[in-house]
């Protein structure tokens, strides 16, 4: 049984950035980063950025720290690195630098997450919350799961988190 939303009471574009975070992809490799691209724009949503980054933690917290002074932004979806291996850095370099946390965020993609793949789930660290006035979201970079967490979770709720962030 899905449950819906209220309806918003406006409708609107959001403006958001994609960033994939890898070692390995290239802009023609990077099928998640282009299918979160496809379904905010699907939704009505405008990215305004797109880029790849290596799972370097510096350079995770420097872009944050860089789009989180642009005005023309308002939600950021970051994909890979919320694993556990040694190179996924993603959930240790944003969350430390997160003003206020959804908890409910992580705590839903991975009960979503565990009806599709089982346990596998509970190594996850997806999480989402908010920065400089900005929604953001840091999910894992597989597609099914990149599918699973911006149909299911962050296109429901989008407009209505950044309109409470600006005062809509």
């Amino acid at each position: 049984m899905t449950h819906q939303p209220h309806p918003d009471a406006t409708k609107r574009a959001v403006n958001c950035a994609v960033i994939t975070v890898s070692d390995t992809r290239s802009p023609q490799t990077d099928r998640s980063g282009k299918l979160i691209e496809q379904l905010l724009v699907d939704a009505g949503h405008r990215v305004g950025f797109y880029t790849i980054l290596k799972d370097e933690p510096a350079q995770i917290r420097s872009h944050l720290k860089a789009m989180g002074e642009r005005s023309d932004l308002e939600a950021l979806i970051f994909n890979g690195g919320t694993g556990i291996a040694p190179r996924d850095t993603t959930y240790d370099a944003l969350e430390s630098l997160l003003e206020k946390t959804l908890p409910g965020f992580g705590e839903v993609f991975r009960f979503l997450s565990y009806q599709e793949i089982g346990s596998r789930a509970i190594a996850s660290r997806a999480v989402a919350g908010v920065y400089q006035k900005k929604l953001i979201f840091s999910i894992p970079g597989s597609t099914a799961a990149v599918k699973l967490a911006v149909q299911q979770l962050i296109l429901p709720e989008l407009i209505h988190l950044v309109s409470q962030l600006v005062g809509d």
